[in-house]
Parts: C-alpha cells; structure tokens; sequence
C-alpha cells in the first residue's frame, strides 16, 4: 500500500523537474531586455551602414526575442536583400522576417522623386535636414503616391514638408507620417 503514494510522488517530483527544466530552456531561448536592446541597437547599426539605402528608402524593423522582422519600402531590390543579409548575421539573431516591399521601376516616381528632393531639402526652411548621409525626411514614392516618412524638429517643419510635397505636380496623393521629435 506504501508503494502507491510513493509512486505518485515520485511522478510529482518528475513532472515539476519537467516543468521546470522546460521553464528554463524557455527563459535561455528568450534573451534578456539587456540583450535585446543590444540586437536592436546592433540591427540599427547594420540598416544604416547599407550602401545603396538612399533617402528614397524606408525601413523599419521589430526585435522580437531572437526573431527580426524587417519592414517598409526600397526602390532598389538590392537593398531588401542586403538588409536581411545584414541582420542575419548579428550575434542573438535566429530569424529574420524580411517583408521589406520593393517599389516598382516607373520613370515617373524617378522623376517625382527628384523634384520631391529638391522641393523638401532645398527649401530654406528645411535645408538643415539635408545635412549628412542619412537624411531624416524619407521620400518613399509608388506610382504616384507619396508618403513622407522619418523625423523633424517641430509641427511646422512637419507641415512644410507636406505643403512642399503637395506642390510638386504628378502626384496623386501625400502623406505626411513625419513624426516630431524635438532635439532639446
């Protein structure tokens, strides 16, 4: 009669060893906060240093874990190939989800890109952002429509920006995703 509770028991303590041996496995395949911003900081790093991503390009991306899922627009499917590659090989990073959308060839959005350019960047008002590589004000065009993405210092340089977009004829459409973000 002894040996049954002893049985069960000896099942309970197997079952909680289980459990909490799987509870371990979960928590070492789910990198620490520390370690995720690390990932993020070294994923930004690695988008940045892409050598055809141009201001006519927009990429964003998620850390999830280990996983990296990669998002946006590119006019050049180079550079959709290049991001994953680069992010793939980042120390902590499993997977890479790259469901960046590569724009279509249309000479027209080329030459809308450029008066987009100069109508955004060489007004002077806004020619501070022309300033280094990476230009905060993305231009992301796709037949036709506009979308301005990326950073500002203020509502009214948001809402130059779209004005400016909004004169240059061809378009059909803008949005203004430009989000403020005040360097003070």
């Amino acid at each position: 009669m002894k040996t049954k509770p002893f049985a069960a028991l000896v099942a309970l303590f197997v079952l909680t060893t289980l459990a909490l041996g799987q509870d371990q496995m979960a928590q070492r395949e789910q990198p620490s906060a520390r370690a995720q911003e690390r990932i993020q900081r070294e994923v930004r790093h690695e988008l940045l240093m892409l050598p055809y991503f141009t201001v006519f390009d927009n990429i964003a991306y998620k850390v999830d874990g280990t996983t990296v899922t990669l998002l946006g627009q590119v006019v050049n499917p180079v550079v959709k190939s290049d991001a994953g590659n680069a992010v793939k090989h980042i120390e902590g990073v499993e997977k890479v989800d790259n469901q960046i959308e590569v724009l279509p060839l249309s000479p027209m959005d080329n030459r809308i890109r450029t008066r987009l350019f100069r109508a955004i960047y060489g007004y002077p008002a806004l020619q501070r952002y022309a300033l280094g590589v990476q230009k905060p004000i993305r231009i992301i065009v796709n037949n036709g429509h506009v979308t301005l993405e990326g950073v500002v210092d203020s509502e009214g340089d948001k809402n130059i920006a779209g004005l400016r977009a909004n004169g240059v004829p061809g378009i059909f459409s803008v949005t203004n995703n430009l989000q403020v973000v005040s360097s003070k």
